[in-house]
């Protein structure tokens, strides 16, 4: 108990000033410390502080210089875009175009077979592979290369308008994204300091594995207006080709029709001037078989006319055959007879023989009749087919320029 009531023990004075000097010592080396270290905060405060803000700043420049990159760009491809949309729709305007000049061919090309088809019924010596057939063919010819062209200029034209959707489609897209990248940046570039809606995000200082360097980010939005400039020039000379063909092919088509009617023309006036010359003849045979017809007669009341003297000069002679005894002489009279007779027989088979060629005649011109008028039915056919048939149902042929 006499332990524990002990009194703690004293230092001496000398001890005593050497605490207090440690303790003076030991704060102002404390507070030395500490002036130097608020000191440097504040330096390092006013350092951090212009770094920060200089760096904000050139953060705020980059910003603005990626904004009038994106702006650039945008510009670029919306001005594409107009120029490509435009073509496209022109291209469109050239397909009509194409579309209505194949369809306009269809009825040419019928009526040409259908000319050809009706020529086929022509019949005898008029089934002619003449100027008129050539020229068809040709035509028929001509128009089914016309059409397979423009069947071929077609499937070119709807293989330009996919290309040129296609560049279309990659200029919106890439304009979408741009759109959408000049919002972020714009919203970005409004960001300060005081801004209620500013937080810290997590994870975010880092590059995205599937971002792209500044050099692919240009070459990319490039190689889409390259793509659509090319599409574009492609799609121009296009549709310079389209407007040669059509003019060439309706040239083409207008001046073989143009053949083919005159060819016509000029074969309907062979065939009536033809036709004309076998009425002509057919008209003389007529006058030369009536002519014929009377000749005949005439031959035959002659002959008949001889009957009359050939018997009074046989009944003479058979009457002065009973001349009694020596009254039964040759004399002039007898021989006179007997010449008679003989003369007349002759004269009469003269008669009978002219008379059969003559016969014969009339049959070969009755026969030739027949054949003239054959021949003007059968040009009278040729004419319906090429001057009513044909040539009216080309009245209708129209050759427009598309």
């Amino acid at each position: 108990m006499a332990k524990l009531l002990q009194a703690p023990p004293k230092f001496l004075p000398p001890e005593w000033h050497i605490a207090n000097k440690t303790q003076y010592s030991s704060a102002e080396s404390q507070r030395s410390r500490s002036e130097r270290l608020v000191a440097e905060s504040q330096r390092l405060v006013d350092e951090i502080e212009k770094t920060t803000q200089k760096t904000q700043s050139d953060v705020n420049k980059k910003i603005e210089q990626r904004l009038d990159e994106i702006k650039f760009w945008k510009q670029e491809l919306d001005d594409k875009l107009e120029q490509v949309v435009n073509e496209t729709e022109a291209l469109l305007a050239f397909k009509t175009r194409l579309e209505k000049a194949l369809e306009s061919c269809k009825e040419p090309l019928f009526i040409a077979q259908e000319c050809l088809l009706n020529r086929q019924r022509r019949v005898g010596i008029d089934l002619v592979h003449d100027e008129v057939e050539r020229e068809l063919i040709k035509e028929v010819e001509v128009l089914q290369g016309v059409m397979a062209l423009l069947e071929r200029t077609l499937e070119q034209t709807n293989e330009q308008i996919r290309l040129n959707r296609s560049a279309k489609y990659n200029l919106e897209m890439d304009l979408k994204d741009k759109f959408a990248a000049l919002t972020i940046d714009n919203y970005c570039s409004s960001l300060t300091n005081n801004t209620a809606d500013i937080r810290y995000a997590r994870n975010v200082v880092k590059v995205e594995g599937k971002s792209v360097s500044p050099e692919d980010w240009v070459d990319f939005s490039n190689a889409n207006v390259e793509k659509a400039d090319k599409q574009r020039n492609n799609s121009l000379a296009l549709r310079a080709l389209i407007d040669r063909i059509l003019s060439q092919t309706a040239g083409d088509m207008r001046k073989q029709c143009e053949t083919v009617n005159i060819a016509f023309k000029n074969r309907v006036k062979e065939t009536k001037d033809a036709k004309n010359k076998l009425e002509m003849h057919l008209a003389k045979v007529m006058d030369e078989i009536t002519a014929q017809e009377k000749n005949i007669a005439a031959l035959k009341k002659a002959i008949i006319d001889k009957e009359g003297p050939a018997k009074v000069a046989q009944t003479r002679l058979e009457t002065r055959t009973h001349r009694p005894n020596v009254e039964l002489c040759h004399d002039m009279v007898q021989y006179r007879l007997i010449s008679e007779v003989q003369e007349i027989t002759t004269n009469i088979q003269r008669l009978k023989d002219t008379l059969a060629q003559a016969e014969v005649e009339l049959k070969s011109l009755s026969r030739r009749q027949l054949s003239l008028e054959e021949e003007i039915q059968v040009k009278e056919n040729t004419l319906y087919i090429d001057e009513v048939l044909c040539m009216q149902m080309r009245e209708s042929i129209s050759i427009n320029n598309f």
